[in-house]
């Protein structure tokens, strides 16, 4: 079985998108699949909107992105799994690869990432770089990694120290148990967070990041493009 985990914080808006698309990539592979949203607190429609798309909803109070994704994968029962996250559209391609890749003897891996939507200056530039950058290095975006329940749990699952870049530290983890994979089929994510902060509030966290070291994201605070109130999107109408 091929379990999706996908963790949410008040993604009523952009989570039925994301279970549209997971079920339209899979249901013609004729794979057995599961999809559990891990609701971490919302206060809005999410557990909703998850019930609705034939998802199963796994209520958590953690407001920390790893030991929601480990609540999540807590919960499943397949062999393997597909973290997606609440505002990405997957590709089917990018789901057939990542079967055929574990299926192959990959542990894990994830794939190219796009973002939605209009993005200013600094955000094609990072697009442009530290997308490749990531690829580079062999680390999955948190946006889509996949990887075997076995060496999930031989890695040690998401860093619940880490408020950021546990998606980076899995992938090292998961590089230790065997082969990790980085596969050119992409998904598309949302563009909204560097739509919604200017580019200047972008580097000040950045290099506040680089001062202080791995330390930095150990604790939520400075994390506010993560944690801090979610700002709307004007690319879509000021959505958030």
């Amino acid at each position: 079985m091929i379990s999706f985990v996908i963790p949410a914080y008040n993604e009523e808006l952009l989570l039925g998108r994301t279970l549209r698309a997971v079920n339209d990539a899979v249901r013609p592979l004729g794979e057995e699949f599961e999809v559990v949203v891990a609701d971490d607190a919302s206060t809005d429609g999410t557990a909703a909107v998850a019930l609705e798309h034939g998802a199963r909803v796994v209520p958590v109070n953690h407001r920390q992105i790893a030991a929601t994704r480990n609540a999540g994968a807590q919960a499943v029962h397949g062999e393997m799994l597909i973290f997606v996250d609440a505002d990405t559209v997957v590709a089917a391609a990018a789901v057939r690869a990542a079967i055929k890749a574990l299926r192959a003897g990959a542990v894990g891996g994830g794939c190219a990432v796009r973002f939605d939507g209009r993005l200013p200056l600094y955000g094609r530039l990072m697009e442009a770089i530290a997308l490749p950058l990531y690829r580079a290095l062999g680390l999955a975006s948190g946006c889509f990694l996949f990887c075997t329940r076995a060496a999930f749990y031989a890695a040690g699952g998401f860093d619940e120290r880490l408020f950021a870049a546990e998606e980076a530290a899995l992938s090292r983890a998961l590089g230790r148990q065997g082969r990790f994979v980085v596969l050119r089929e992409y998904v598309t994510t949302s563009g909204r967070k560097l739509r919604a902060y200017s580019g200047r509030e972008i580097l000040v966290m950045l290099a506040r990041l680089a001062v202080a070291g791995p330390e930095a994201v150990r604790q939520r605070q400075g994390l506010d493009i993560w944690y801090g109130e979610r700002r709307t999107d004007p690319e879509f109408g000021g959505k958030k």
